[in-house]
């Protein structure tokens, strides 16, 4: 996932004159490369029956008391609340809105855990730590190479965040001291942009430092500049994370959980908290998908007939196959016809449980929507997963990989930090400066793939919803078929290269509701033409 902090300092965020939630808008009418979400709604669906379509939210967590999210969890008919009691028998007890596989029986939650590659430089570490491949047999020369490439990579980005954040820190303390200084000369307790525009001053060097603030604000579509201090502090925290956990050989939080980590045959692990210590991510996940509609509060989800499915298996750091495998397991087993995955990483030790999952919602008829991953990398020739093939090379029919865009109509389109592909990654879809729900009923942006996949997973929602005869099948062909091909050259991702757009994914092409809706009538219209 992207970080708040990355984000601000990307400069991705629309400008205040557009709207909030500019995804929502018409591709054509707008300035802005949105889904046309409240124009489909609007000429397409207004008379129109739809049924609820549960989706499976697999995230570090949703706060289920949001006011824009409580009305449309996913409720287990079958469960008491609170009773002690697996009222189902489905082997979860008290899972009323969802599970949580980052959980222990007493009730304590993983929040930090470390990346996959520290886990393996420390199940190696016994084996080879101060020994010389020479003195190896040849059959353990190979790991021991492994092993000297974990230590290595841990060893660098370790002190890569260490850097980070000193020198962040400095950033952010120089910020403080001018936002403070400001405050102070203009005799306010906060600095909005109405008071930045026109600063209430004759001092050059005071109205000098609002402008340069206002252009700062202004510019990540921020009210107040203290709306950036708070990102940058948020965005500090995570620098601090990934140094002191994610990194760090010596951290070890499994013990939470209380199960044996390698055990793939577990199950019935964790605890019903869907919430867990940090929401944050999950809960804006989930906004963008289904956000209440009906209830004229905060924003609006793309999907107005959904019931989300809370699955928490992702902390803050590198998840665990055998989490992600029983994640996906558990939402098909509860109904789920869409599953959303707003996470990834570079190693996967236990691929196969993945794969055996990935495979057991393709049997069951399950759409999965991917997050193609925010580290501007080729994903034709770099590793990443869960992965868009099964370990035998085939590819994953059910599945759909989604890189993300900017609100920039132009040749800086495609986001700065998005992976793409030409044969992994399917489509594009908006994935920067999303205005969604967080925590404690908020609202903020956020930016990454992991915002464009829950686009998608919307998009797929009031497909099944309006047209419930689809398939996942149908889903995924839609959705490609009916995306917005986009013939122009953009930056390609952290590069100043100018690519052609069709060179980033499968269908060169952007997301758009308006038009997948207009697939759908016309092949359901020509269906019972052929039928009648």
């Amino acid at each position: 996932m992207l970080s708040l902090y990355t984000f601000l300092l990307l400069g991705l965020a629309p400008s205040q004159a557009q709207s909030r939630q500019w995804f929502h808008l018409d591709s054509k009418t707008d300035s802005v490369l949105g889904i046309s979400t409240d124009r489909t709604y609007r000429e397409l669906l207004s008379n129109r029956k739809a049924t609820p379509v549960i989706v499976a939210v697999i995230d570090g967590g949703i706060d289920s008391t949001h006011e824009d999210l409580k009305r449309v969890l996913w409720t287990n008919p079958k469960e008491i609340p609170g009773n002690g009691i697996d009222d189902d028998k489905n082997g979860f007890v008290d899972d009323v809105h969802g599970w949580n596989f980052i959980g222990g029986k007493d009730g304590r939650n993983v929040q930090y855990e470390t990346a996959e590659v520290t886990r393996q430089y420390v199940r190696l570490r016994p084996l080879y730590e101060g020994k010389k491949r020479s003195s190896l047999k040849p059959a353990q020369q190979k790991e021991y190479d492994q092993f000297i490439k974990y230590k290595n990579e841990v060893e660098k980005k370790r002190a890569e965040y260490k850097e980070q954040y000193e020198s962040y820190t400095t950033f952010s303390n120089q910020l403080v001291t001018i936002i403070d200084g400001l405050k102070k000369a203009l005799g306010v307790e906060k600095l909005d942009t109405a008071t930045l525009r026109k600063p209430a001053s004759d001092v050059e060097f005071v109205k000098k430092a609002a402008a340069a603030m206002y252009e700062m604000t202004t510019a990540q579509g921020f009210a107040t500049a203290e709306d950036i201090q708070a990102e940058l502090k948020r965005g500090l925290e995570d620098l601090k994370a990934k140094a002191d956990y994610a990194y760090n050989p010596e951290y070890e939080s499994r013990s939470i959980v209380g199960d044996k980590p390698d055990d793939m045959s577990e199950t019935g692990y964790g605890n019903a908290d869907i919430t867990g210590p940090d929401a944050l991510h999950g809960t804006h996940v989930a906004g963008i998908i289904g956000a209440d509609r009906t209830n004229q509060l905060g924003v609006l989800g793309v999907a107005d007939q959904v019931r989300i499915m809370a699955v928490r298996a992702v902390p803050d750091g590198d998840e665990r196959d055998k989490d992600v495998a029983n994640a996906i397991r558990y939402a098909v087993n509860n109904g789920a016809q869409i599953i959303n995955m707003s996470f990834g990483k570079d190693v996967s030790p236990q691929r196969k449980a993945v794969d055996d999952a990935m495979r057991y919602a393709l049997s069951k008829g399950v759409l999965l929507i991917h997050a193609a991953g925010n580290d501007n990398k080729l994903l034709d020739t770099t590793a990443s997963f869960p992965s868009d093939r099964f370990m035998d090379g085939t590819a994953i029919p059910n599945l759909i990989t989604v890189g993300a865009i900017t609100a920039k109509n132009n040749e800086g389109m495609v986001a700065s930090f998005s992976n793409y592909g030409r044969k992994t990654v399917d489509v594009f879809a908006p994935g920067a400066a999303i205005y969604s729900t967080t925590p404690s009923n908020g609202y903020d942006n956020l930016s990454g793939t992991s915002m464009a996949a829950p686009v998608v997973t919307g998009i797929a929602a009031v497909l099944k919803s309006y047209f419930p005869k689809l398939t996942y099948a149908d889903l995924k062909r839609i959705i490609e078929k009916s995306a917005v091909v986009q013939n122009r050259q953009v930056l390609r991702p952290e590069s100043n290269d100018l690519v052609d757009f069709a060179e980033l994914s499968k269908t060169g092409a952007i997301v758009n509701l308006y038009e997948a809706v207009k697939l759908a009538e016309a092949e359901e219209a020509a269906a019972a033409e052929k039928k009648g």
